[in-house]
């Protein structure tokens, strides 16, 4: 039988307690957590209590200098992981990261290089291109049903703040360097490039529909207000050649919508899916007549985010390389640096990375 992947787990906010660790027990037959660190005492002790890992730690620094973990989930807020993804693969550990998997394109690179010296994985989230709901899209789109794709649409939906039954802190997301085009965003934009190609040029308008910020309304920060310091609007324009254009929408600014999450259009008809909860059915239009295709699945709704560490630890074990790659990843980064760069500068971006 392979030994299992030791694993330190980085970050036990509401992600780690509402996505990860609940399906944690699919992974368990392959890998094991052994040590957690949070910024607070008493979250990291209750993480640990509640799913049986043994040592705790409030120091990163600490556990990647003491921990025999072989490699680290990272689920610290997002201006964080610049610092702690180059710390974990210095430390000589493999990685998987939460998204985005940097604040800005020069440091994807700098941690692409650093994990190619050193032969080290990294395996970058948003895990949607091991989504079944994409690997359908997929296998639709090669087998020509809609023909050639012409044009597509993403939507990154954040939800209105404030989120009822948040149980961490929601500043790191509105907070400078942080933003629903990092957050939500990166969803519809690693689905259409990775189904559809490295983008070429962006443009986009982003503005801010909340400036004022909003004050938390339960929870354990009730009552905290939060400054919006990034623009909370989003549209993307992508230009992926060979006459082929995309868009997306991301925002924290809608309540709702009936759209689907990834629409992609080809001139004899349309694929329809929720980027978000694998569990939806895809719906695809041929000949004026839509019909839902069932989507195999194990998580009953949701986004199954523990496919991506699954994902890491088969690339440990397997000796392959990952398909949630840090050259897909830091192209969607260099995609939402140029966004900004074109909504300030009303001009189109011309990108320079591929995957």
């Amino acid at each position: 039988m392979t030994k299992k992947v030791k694993l330190a787990l980085l970050g036990c906010g509401d992600v780690a307690h509402r996505d990860y660790l609940p399906e944690f027990h699919r992974v368990a037959a392959h890998a094991e957590i052994v040590a957690v660190c949070g910024r607070g005492r008493e979250r990291a002790q209750m993480t640990a209590q509640r799913y049986d890992i043994p040592v705790v730690y409030t120091d990163y620094a600490k556990m990647l200098a003491e921990t025999d973990a072989e490699a680290v989930i990272n689920l610290t807020p997002m201006q964080l992981h610049d610092e702690t993804n180059l710390a974990v693969l210095r430390s000589g550990r493999h990685l998987y990261t939460e998204k985005p998997v940097a604040s800005g394109l020069h440091h994807a690179l700098r941690m692409k290089q650093e994990a190619e010296s050193r032969g080290l994985t990294i395996v970058c989230a948003p895990c949607v291109m091991i989504w079944p709901q994409i690997a359908l899209a997929r296998q639709i789109l090669e087998s020509g049903e809609i023909g050639e794709v012409h044009s597509a649409r993403g939507l990154g939906l954040g939800g209105v703040p404030p989120w009822p039954g948040f149980t961490s802190d929601p500043t790191p997301f509105f907070a400078a360097g942080g933003g629903p085009q990092r957050d939500m965003g990166v969803y519809p934009l690693h689905a259409l490039t990775g189904l559809l190609g490295p983008a070429r040029r962006v443009m986009a308008m982003s503005t801010e529909a909340q400036p004022e910020g909003f004050v938390i309304t339960d929870g354990p920060f009730v009552g905290k207000h939060v400054p919006m310091e990034e623009d909370d609007t989003w549209l993307i324009l992508l230009d992926h050649g060979n006459r082929l254009i995309t868009s997306v929408e991301a925002n924290n600014s809608v309540q709702g919508t009936k759209a689907a999450q990834l629409e992609l259009f080809g001139l004899k008809g349309t694929i329809a899916l929720d980027l978000i909860d694998g569990s939806a059915p895809v719906g695809v239009l041929r000949r004026g007549a839509w019909r839902e295709v069932p989507v195999p699945h194990e998580r009953a709704g949701g986004p199954d985010h523990i496919l991506g560490v699954r994902h890491l630890v088969e690339c440990l074990q397997h000796g392959v390389r990952p398909t949630l790659s840090i050259a897909h990843a830091a192209h969607v980064v260099e995609i939402i640096d140029a966004a900004a760069r074109a909504s300030r500068s009303g001009a189109a971006q011309t990108l320079t990375t591929t995957f």
